[in-house]
């Protein structure tokens, strides 16, 4: 997927192992609660909870296990062995004290090492959706890939054909040659209910074919990675190698594709996300007629509604998405949307926290229009806007960012506006809406308020680029964090 996020408490990590050929054993518990009636009156009494059977996972393997393959990539040449190790660990940093362990599983570096170069290695899972050979993984299983090899449970392999990948959403859909081949029944995520029982079966650790099991946690869940995915949440166990594997519910209807896992260690602790199968199919069904997926956007900035902005703007609850900057003639703008709007419907569908706008605005096609309710200055208002493509967008930025200095620090900022100022209690002051490169490195994150550069307060974006210029070696950047404030050196390289 895109730049995964490492934080001092969270790691965000895609599930694809870089040519494992060990691997680990995994117990899994399960239980049972039963419930009883409690005598109350009649008129508070409660209907008992009906206790649930658990489904027979056995049946689901055996009828469909067969259409699970495992998925084995060989990508371009590294030349640093460390370099290449951790670009099939995404997220593994090499000073990491889990790196030298997930290196261990890796396929051989060059005799003598000394950097020589060497093909990457990689492997996933994937599943078959037609018999005639059309197979659903992750993006990011294969991307960078230059052979791509299916095996199957009967021990047959083929070379895939890579028909098209979108990292938006990770997804990606393969062509092998084959016929007859057996499929996996589709379902949707529509009457998935959370606590219900899932099913994952796949690839970890190279441990091809396995079953684990748990229940849904969460639905609708966004992730701090601009994806443009409403996560299914589970507690399935998933680990590296399960990347790309079917995500059953208890009928044996694939409801999702595996694709990522939070983790301290890089292994799994209790969380997984898995892609709605409506997501996977808008994709697959581009990609098989164009080769590529289209992605719609709004052009907005957004940002989380705490209670504190949410009295300062007089909302009855403390959800939406904060409007921080509207792009010049971009959709928003030609709609009507201002700085300081807060989204709290598209089309009907609440939005409760600022990642569910992207997640929802991503599954539209460019050219869709949407109505949006806005509450503005106390009041809601009603807006219709066309969307935008994302692609041109993305294609303006990356040209920007290499054009301009501020690619040297890799923030992106924006003057606070006067509400916001007085809800964090500064004056001036900017806001960083996204941070990578150096600035990242050093520790700068996204919602982070800048208030000095090298000791000089800055209150717009040209005092920022100002320093930078006269700046060669470093930055002491002032901070503002949850009502902290430090100071973060960043080296500009």
């Amino acid at each position: 997927m895109k730049t995964l996020s490492l934080t001092a408490t969270r790691l965000v990590l895609s599930l694809a192992a870089a040519g494992i050929v060990g691997g680990a054993s995994v117990g899994l518990v399960t239980g049972s609660h039963a419930s009883a009636a409690v005598n109350t009156p009649v008129a508070t009494q409660q209907a008992p909870l009906q206790s649930a059977a658990v489904p027979d996972f056995s049946q689901i393997a055996q009828r469909h296990g067969a259409a699970v393959v495992n998925i084995s990539v060989i990508g371009k040449a590294a030349a640093d062995d460390d370099k290449q190790a951790s670009a099939q660990i995404p997220g593994i940093d090499p000073n990491d004290p889990f790196f030298e362990f997930f290196k261990r599983f890796q396929g051989p570096t060059a005799p003598g090492g000394g950097g020589r170069a060497m093909p990457s290695r990689g492997q996933g899972s994937g599943f078959i959706i037609s018999a005639d050979g059309l197979v659903l993984t992750n993006a990011h299983v294969v991307r960078d890939a230059q052979r791509v090899t299916v095996k199957l449970t009967d021990r047959r392999e083929f070379v895939a054909k890579v028909l098209g990948s979108d990292p938006k959403t990770d997804v990606a859909v393969l062509r092998i040659d084959a016929k007859d081949l057996p499929v996996v029944p589709l379902g949707n995520t529509k009457d998935l209910k959370v606590g219900e029982w899932v099913l994952a079966i796949g690839s970890p650790f190279g441990f091809e074919n396995s079953v684990t099991a748990g229940v849904v946690s969460a639905k609708g869940r966004s992730l701090p990675d601009d994806s443009f995915v409403p996560f299914i949440q589970t507690d399935v166990a998933v680990n590296p190698g399960n990347s790309g594997g079917p995500l059953f519910n208890s009928r044996g209807e694939v409801v999702g594709i595996n694709s990522q896992i939070y983790s301290h260690t890089g292994g799994y602790q209790g969380l997984s996300f898995a892609i709605p199968m409506e997501t996977v199919l808008k994709v697959k069904d581009q990609i098989v007629a164009t080769g590529k997926a289209s992605h719609a956007r709004l052009g907005v900035s957004v940002q989380e509604v705490n209670q504190t902005l949410a009295e300062s703007f007089k909302l009855d609850k403390a959800q939406g998405a904060l409007v921080s900057s509207v792009e010049a003639s971009g959709p928003a703008e030609k709609a009507g949307l201002k700085a300081g709007d807060v989204i709290r419907e598209v089309n009907g569908q609440a939005i409760v926290g600022s990642g569910d706008l992207p997640a929802l605005i991503g599954q539209s096609l460019p050219g869709d229009q949407v109505q949006l309710n806005v509450w503005r200055q106390g009041k809601a208002v009603e807006l219709s806007a066309k969307l935008g493509d994302a692609a041109a967008k993305a294609e303006k930025s990356a040209k920007a960012e290499k054009s301009g200095d501020q690619g040297r620090l890799g923030l992106a900022l924006r003057p606070l506006a006067p509400q916001e100022q007085r809800a964090v209690g500064v004056q001036g002051g900017l806001l960083v809406e996204d941070a990578q490169g150096p600035a990242a490195l050093a520790g700068v994150q996204q919602g982070d308020v800048l208030l000095a550069v090298n000791g000089q307060s800055v209150q717009n974006i040209e005092q920022v680029r100002a320093m930078l210029g006269k700046s060669t070696k470093s930055l002491a950047l002032l901070i503002q964090r949850d009502g902290d404030q430090i100071f973060v050196p960043v080296p500009l390289g």
